[in-house]
């Protein structure tokens, strides 16, 4: 499935379109083709989109579901992604409403909604819900044969989480695609599925097979395509994270592409957990993916860095000093496009 192109669609983001939760949804509003009407978050009710988040999408901001009916949505999207994954408790009155109105759900969090009897019972014929984080069927455990394909696999790995892995890994895949190159993005996360339409919602498998997962889908487009820019997720750096890891064994990246938030020094929810330099970072990353010469070499060839809380003369200085500080390209993709950072892939020798 994906975020159907001919219904109206309203996000549900209370305390996102600002807060370090609405990451879902302003990547939906960034990204999606679908026709949006409605943003819902009651601490934003009544404030301009574009000069809150920078996206250049005038979509409505209101208070509640109630007042999204006015712009006739057909389908509500819940657009954050919490700690943990569980529906806020002040969202069950906001997904009852848009179900007794007659909308659909997209659910990207880990509460299974599509099975709650409660929910089921308020449905009418032709409301469906959407649960995005399941395992797929017939996993197997990894074997690196992703290493076998012919294309180029870039993987997109972070200093942290939620600083714009997938965000770079996209807007690679389009300037792949207006190059000429048969180009795919892998979803690894439920927003990318959401958008993408498939993929594998990475932190719904079991650990034993989450590189098997990640092999599973690569293996399924790596032949028919030039290059496969596979989403990250997670961290290394994270006390937290599970997912870089098996993405980085079951895709057997070519190259790897750094997002780093400029001028972060620690983890975000762990503080006493700092950023290494990023040329400790790369070293990292690099040794990992390598494993000591057992997966063969793997660069580091560019930093996709998320320069959004920056003006735009702080920005370009802050990406002048990575570059000097890494001898890589550097670059904020979702801001000055991403053709530098495919330049630097396509460089890279396979």
């Amino acid at each position: 499935m994906r975020l159907p192109l001919n219904q109206r669609i309203a996000i549900l983001l209370h305390e996102g379109t600002t807060g370090t939760q609405g990451k879902t949804g302003l990547a939906i509003l960034r990204y999606s083709e679908a026709p949006i009407v409605a943003v819902i978050d009651k601490v934003t009710a009544g404030k301009s989109l574009p000069e809150l988040t920078g996206i250049k999408r005038d979509v409505p901001i209101v208070e509640s579901v109630t007042a999204a009916l006015t712009y006739k949505p057909e389908v509500l999207v819940i657009g954050i992604a919490p700690k943990g994954g569980a529906v806020p408790d002040d969202y069950w009155i906001e997904i009852k409403d848009a179900l007794k109105a007659g909308m659909s759900l997209v659910n990207g969090l880990h509460t299974p909604l599509a099975t709650m009897a409660e929910l089921n019972a308020i449905l009418k014929p032709g409301q469906l819900i959407w649960d995005v984080r399941k395992e797929p069927p017939n996993l197997e455990v990894a074997s690196g044969m992703a290493r076998t394909l012919p294309c180029r696999r870039v993987l997109t790995v972070g200093t942290d989480m939620a600083i714009g892995k997938m965000s770079t890994s996209l807007e690679l895949h389009w300037a792949a695609k207006l190059r000429g190159w048969r180009s795919k993005f892998i979803a690894t996360g439920q927003t990318g599925l959401m958008l993408e339409g498939d993929g594998i919602a990475l932190d719904a498998v079991r650990v034993d097979f989450a590189a098997g997962a990640v092999e599973q889908i690569v293996m399924r487009y790596g032949k028919n395509y030039d290059i496969l820019h596979i989403e990250g997720q997670g961290s290394l750096l994270h006390p937290g994270s599970t997912a870089t890891l098996p993405l980085i064994r079951g895709s057997q990246p070519t190259q790897l592409v750094l997002v780093h938030r400029a001028g972060q020094t620690h983890n975000r929810n762990n503080p006493h957990v700092p950023i290494p330099p990023l040329t400790k970072v790369i070293q990292m990353y690099e040794s990992v993916a390598s494993a000591g010469g057992a997966f063969g070499k793997v660069p580091v060839v560019g930093i996709a860095l998320n320069t959004a809380h920056l003006n735009e003369f702080a920005a370009q200085e802050a990406i002048a000093q990575t570059t000097a500080e890494t001898g890589l390209a550097c670059t904020d993709p979702v801001r000055f496009g991403a053709g530098l950072l495919l330049d630097a892939v396509m460089r890279s020798e396979v």
